[in-house]
């Protein structure tokens, strides 16, 4: 096992799903786990294709209720090739892994080329011994294009191997245990058939959203193919003859469209004519190498040891799931890339994580996202209006065309009830949505996107804010009431009728942060713009005063000389944390064992994730400082050191967001246990740490997020004002590391970090200077030059 290779061992089916889902191919467009060809799904394998966008909805009854729900599509599986032993008067059985004839069974990821092997080796009980190696690749440089190869080796006997490849349009989407009670047949009209030179078809469409999808393969393989139709299938049988020793090969290249795609007419064309002229498996595999390698020069990434293992896996799947192929799609973050359907695929605030990493490195991919929520702010709107608000407000989870995708229900695997769900309370995207806005700018300079498409979103989240704050006069301050922050434990008042809760800090912080940048947004707009602005929302010079109040006088609750999560969080009981860690063990998901206890969650003093504390994520110290001062408040280092302490007593840490962000606090504020929090956020998908979570689909944002705690968090950089700010943490563990990135048309700029200094290089296809800031020091940096900068102690 090297640095850009991931190896697993032997057969081991508890641990299928997990490789497959860290196995996963993708190229921005579509993606397909690293299941076994072989392996249909069957409650160990899954053999999933999801192409990036491509939602369909279903009804189902649950507990006497009709419910909707928007799915991902699992698409038809390209993969299938099975094979076995033939002569004799009976042919033996077709071989998988766990068949008992294996011996020796790997599968080897490789980062840099893109590419997963698999070696087999089978024995039957007449001693026959079947070698079988595969290589497959989801090709990065066309993205409709995908491939397969086969190679079979009669090691020690001579005689005939049956061989079938199929394309497979039976498929439902049953990869996540606790949704097969749901509806999940998505394809419908499934059609199959071929061309007279051997290429093979099959052609369907989505059962109500409509889309259609093509897929089309051209298997090259010694010998004629008998080609059989039936049950949603197109199969290819081959009888290969096998000297002893010899190697026979089977090359399998597909190529995939769906009718969301630009410049086609009709998908299932598109894909016959595609994987007829793409190129065989040989030169696909060279150019699939080449897009890759051009990547990683982008990406670059240097991290020694262990950490810097998993940071590349990392950064591979954020690759896939959003690569330069993305920036022509209308798709937003999937919170659990394409790699499986947990989440239903959808899209929740998880790009708030993702984008800081891609706006310096692949800014047009930064952009396409948030085009994305600018395509929905219609909807927002909509969304906002209905509720009796102003401006937009976004969804918690959105799909296709921007509606509230959240369920009303959902399972407690541990009580087997169905439950009311209020997550559509987590009004704070809209805060992610313009945070983002505003970091891209920051880092990009883009004022063409600013001044109209990101204008818009920002004016129109600041104008919901200020239009959901209510006045009150006891305090002299504004409220925001009957919300959830992003803890998610808490999601009412115990023995509340009504669900939500009052004046969440992070909301009503990020509250004021949003109506602040719009205040500024306005005042440096050039005037054309501005009256453009103006006109097309309706926008008047009251709300910009109201705006401006508001953002100074929200309520941020304290209580015991720490900020509060939410009004009343401090009068909640606390709860016994190491009783339930002794009966438990892992109590993550704290909220499923109180309530299969008959218990509830809204009762204590307990939070599932970084809430309070995602202020200290999303704002260095002194910009933090900066909002509680605007509201009124002082944040010295004292009271933040306390909320900190007191809020990681209390977490129990149930998502995978939840450590990473606490290792980024303490890191900024330069406390012990950094770099224990960073750890487990590096390991959290490789080893599962949260239970069988990681086989549904990785987790994306807190992938993204492990490398923007090295590109950011432990550099201490900020793009504010066309100046990369830098102000490194040391922390013992990871002294030494470097990256390039891309900041305001510069490509390739390179960082390093070594103990006592900070080196930068910037390229000379720069057209201006670089400024540097770093505590005490100011340089600028002519393209083609270098420098290092001593670091304070």
């Amino acid at each position: 096992m090297s640095d850009w290779t991931w190896e697993f061992e032997g057969y081991a089916a508890e641990r299928e799903a997990l490789r497959e889902a860290l196995c996963t191919l993708g190229n921005g467009y579509f993606a397909t786990r690293g299941a076994l060809p072989e392996c249909a799904a069957d409650g160990t394998h899954y053999p999933g294709t999801y192409a990036a966008g491509c939602y369909d909805r279903l009804a189902s009854e649950v507990a006497g209720r009709r419910v909707e729900n928007e799915d991902v599509v699992n698409l038809p599986n390209w993969l299938p090739v099975r094979y076995r032993m033939a002569g004799g008067a009976e042919p033996g059985p077709w071989l998988a892994p766990a068949h008992e004839f294996l011996t020796d069974h790997s599968l080897t990821l490789d980062l840099r080329g893109g590419v997963l092997e698999r070696c087999s080796r089978y024995e039957d009980d007449s001693g026959r011994r079947l070698a079988v190696r595969q290589l497959r690749l989801v090709h990065m440089g066309d993205p409709h294009v995908a491939a397969l190869r086969t190679e079979f080796t009669a090691e020690n006997w001579a005689g005939t191997l049956q061989v079938e490849a199929a394309l497979d349009g039976s498929v439902a989407n049953t990869g996540v245990a606790r949704y097969r009670q749901l509806a999940s047949r998505h394809l419908e009209d499934v059609a199959t058939g071929e061309t007279a030179d051997g290429r093979v078809w099959l052609g369907c469409r989505t059962a109500t959203s409509g889309v259609r999808i093509g897929l089309a393969s051209r298997t090259t393989a010694p010998g004629d193919a008998e080609v059989v139709h039936g049950d949603g299938r197109v199969t290819q049988r081959y009888l290969l003859s096998l000297p002893p020793g010899a190697t026979a090969v089977v090359d399998k290249v597909v190529a995939l469209h769906t009718s969301r795609d630009p410049a086609i007419s009709d998908p299932l064309h598109a894909a016959v004519d595609r994987v007829g002229r793409a190129d065989g498996f040989g030169e696909l595999l060279a150019s699939h190498r080449t897009a890759w390698q051009q990547l990683w020069r982008r990406a670059e990434l240097e991290v020694p040891d262990g950490a810097g293992r998993i940071l590349r896996l990392h950064l591979f799947h954020v690759l896939q799931t959003l690569s330069p192929h993305t920036a022509d799609l209308d798709v937003g973050v999937p919170a659990r890339g394409l790699h499986g359907e947990a989440y239903r695929g959808h899209v929740f605030w998880d790009e708030l994580f993702v984008l800081p990493y891609l706006n310096l490195h692949f800014p047009e991919v930064s952009r396409a996202l948030l085009t994305y929520r600018h395509r929905r702010l219609g909807r927002a709107r909509d969304a906002a209006r209905d509720a009796g608000r102003t401006g937009a407000m976004y969804p918690w989870q959105s799909g296709a065309d921007g509606r509230e995708e959240t369920q009303r229900l959902h399972l407690n695997p541990l009580s087997g009830r169905w439950l009311p769900d209020h997550s559509h309370l987590q009004h704070h995207v809209g805060s992610a949505v313009a945070y983002n806005v505003w970091r891209y700018w920051e880092a990009t300079g883009d004022d063409e996107f600013l001044h109209t498409k990101g204008a818009e979103m920002l004016l129109e989240v600041a104008r919901f804010w200020a239009g959901s704050a209510v006045y009150d006069e006891g305090l002299d301050r504004y409220r925001i009431r009957g919300v959830m922050g992003p803890d998610e434990y808490h999601d009412a008042y115990p023995g509340a009728r009504r669900p939500g809760l009052d004046d969440n800090a992070y909301t009503n912080v990020t509250a004021a942060w949003v109506l602040a940048r719009a205040l500024e947004l306005m005042a440096g707009l050039p005037e054309p713009r501005r009256r453009e602005l103006e006109e097309r929302i309706g926008l008047h010079h009251g709300e910009l005063a109201l705006w401006e109040d508001v953002s100074r006088r929200l309520y941020v609750p304290f209580h015991n000389g720490v900020i509060s999560q939410f009004h009343g969080y401090g009068e909640l009981a606390e709860l016994d944390w190491d009783g339930l860690r002794h009966a438990y063990g892992d109590i993550r998901r704290l909220d499923r064992i109180l309530e299969a206890e008959g218990d509830t969650v809204n009762r204590y003093q307990a939070s599932k994730q970084a809430d309070v504390l995602m202020l200290g994520y999303l704002f260095p110290p002194a910009e933090l400082r900066g909002l509680l001062r605007r509201l009124g408040h002082v944040l010295d280092d004292g009271t933040w050191w306390r909320t900190v302490d007191y809020y990681l007593r209390r977490t129990s840490h149930g998502s995978t967001l939840s450590v990473l962000v606490h290792g980024w606090v303490l890191a900024r504020v330069r406390r012990a246990g950094a770099w224990e929090f960073c750890q487990e956020a590096l390991e959290a998908d490789i080893a599962d740490l949260h239970g069988g979570t990681t086989g549904e689909g990785i987790h994306l944002g807190a992938m993204a997020g492990t490398l923007d705690l090295v590109q950011r968090g432990l550099t201490g950089l900020d793009t504010r004002g066309g100046v990369l700010r830098l102000d490194p943490v040391r922390l013992p563990e990871l002294s030494e590391y470097a990256f390039t990135l891309r900041f305001h048309g510069h490509w390739g700029v390179r960082l390093r970090v070594t103990p006592g200094s900070l080196h930068v290089a910037v390229p000379e296809s720069g057209v201006a200077p670089i400024d540097i800031e770093l505590p005490g020091a100011a340089v600028s940096i002519e393209p083609g030059r270098s420098v290092r900068l001593p670091l304070p102690e």
